[in-house]
């Protein structure tokens, strides 16, 4: 019986609720807060019992922001602090592939005079058969 008498009540409220007004400036304080993001619309919407709709059609109407053809992005302050996190670790991962790059250029030149100074062969030359050694990979290469 309570949930019966709960929603009762809930539903006298809401025909309460259908004929109330706002002033106009109530409304543009409303958007201005919006805009600043001080406020959201889902904030005032439960806080005034406004539906999200009516409070769309109030910035719609009254934001500076719509006047001037601007397009506010409301983001999350979790999803801000996620970006600036990632943004960090690319600038990291960027900084160690530049020290990976460095050493393997410096790798390559110590080879290069190596090779030079004692007339050795270091480097592998793709495509090209073993210089010395039996030949034999310990794999038949023969086929029947």
């Amino acid at each position: 019986m309570a949930n019966i008498e709960n929603f009762r009540k809930k539903e006298q409220s809401r025909k309460l609720r259908i004929n109330r007004y706002f002033s106009e400036e109530f409304k543009k304080k409303k958007v201005r807060e919006i805009e600043k993001n001080v406020s959201t619309i889902s904030s005032i919407s439960r806080e005034y019992e406004v539906s999200r709709s009516a409070i769309y059609l109030w910035v719609h109407k009254y934001s500076a922001n719509m006047k001037k053809g601007v397009k506010q992005v409301v983001e999350a302050k979790s999803d801000t602090a996620k970006i600036d996190q990632l943004k960090a670790q690319i600038k990291e991962l960027e900084r160690s592939v530049g020290q990976k790059q460095i050493l393997i250029e410096f790798q390559q030149k110590m080879i290069d005079l190596a090779e030079e100074e004692y007339g050795l062969e270091i480097k592998k030359k793709f495509g090209s058969l073993p210089s010395s050694g039996s030949g034999s990979t310990g794999k038949n290469t023969l086929s029947k």
